[in-house]
């Protein structure tokens, strides 16, 4: 079969080096589409009007998953909506500001679309990019500890190609709406005020103590706990997650020396 010759292909050499005065932001958690129409328009104006605030200096940004609440590509079919996000990322990618997508556990699947579209390479799984000379261990953080066996069987099953397939049998209509049913019986959409556990119960850090065993690493950095955290994890090596834009609108900044956490 031939090559798609419109099917950007993503970087093989994971590495940056940064010019003074550029930035790399990191966010996570917009959750587009819930919990109504009114609400995520404006969530996603601000959005939009962040993305703005930053492109000036922006060399790159990361987008660590969930920005869509519930996101499923069928051949010929995407769900319709967000085009004030995606527009403002066609926007910045043909100003030549790289974009780079992970996805998350409600936008999970992503088949295509924003390669051949955005030219935007999507990251399934956890993957290291090397940044002005530190270490990055970077994704949505959903399943990343050994401890979560249920969830990570559940993610195996949504991530395989054959379960793919069978649910792209459904027409768009049910397939999106069945989606967006089971997307919204999440405890993050019920309770507004999520609480940081204690530090061996939350599996990101649990996660990052075990990979510094066998491994190096500056920073991690995921979303999916919708909770502003920045926590040492090792003598030299930090966890940040970047929180969310329903309750919080914060995001991360790395100017190559020097990774912070911030609040639109």
């Amino acid at each position: 079969m031939q090559a798609d010759p419109y099917l950007y292909r993503p970087m093989t050499a994971q590495s940056l080096e940064l010019k003074p005065g550029e930035k790399v932001y990191f966010a996570s958690d917009f959750h587009f589409g819930i919990p109504d129409h009114n609400t995520s328009v404006e969530r996603e104006k601000r959005v939009c009007s962040w993305l703005d605030s930053i492109r000036m200096d922006a060399r790159r940004i990361y987008l660590l998953g969930d920005l869509f609440d519930a996101w499923m590509e069928y051949t010929r079919v995407v769900p319709k909506g967000h085009v004030r996000f995606l527009g403002k990322l066609a926007e910045l990618r043909d100003a030549g500001i790289e974009v780079i997508v992970f996805t998350g556990n409600h936008d999970l699947w992503m088949q295509g679309y924003f390669e051949r579209e955005f030219a935007i390479p999507v990251f399934k799984d956890t993957a290291v990019h090397v940044l002005a000379g530190k270490r990055f261990v970077l994704g949505h953080g959903d399943g990343v500890s050994a401890r979560e066996k249920r969830y990570r069987f559940l993610r195996a099953v949504l991530h395989h190609p054959w379960c793919q397939w069978l649910y792209r049998k459904l027409h768009p209509d049910w397939g999106v709406a069945l989606a967006d049913y089971f997307s919204r019986l999440g405890p993050k959409h019920k309770y507004a005020n999520l609480q940081l556990k204690p530090l061996e119960q939350e599996y990101q850090v649990d996660f990052a103590r075990s990979y510094l065993q066998q491994n190096s690493c500056d920073y991690f950095v995921f979303g999916h706990r919708h909770i502003p955290m920045d926590i040492e994890v090792g003598e030299k090596a930090r966890l940040i997650n970047v929180g969310d834009w329903l309750s919080f609108n914060s995001y991360a900044v790395f100017d190559g020396s020097e990774l912070l956490l911030k609040k639109y």
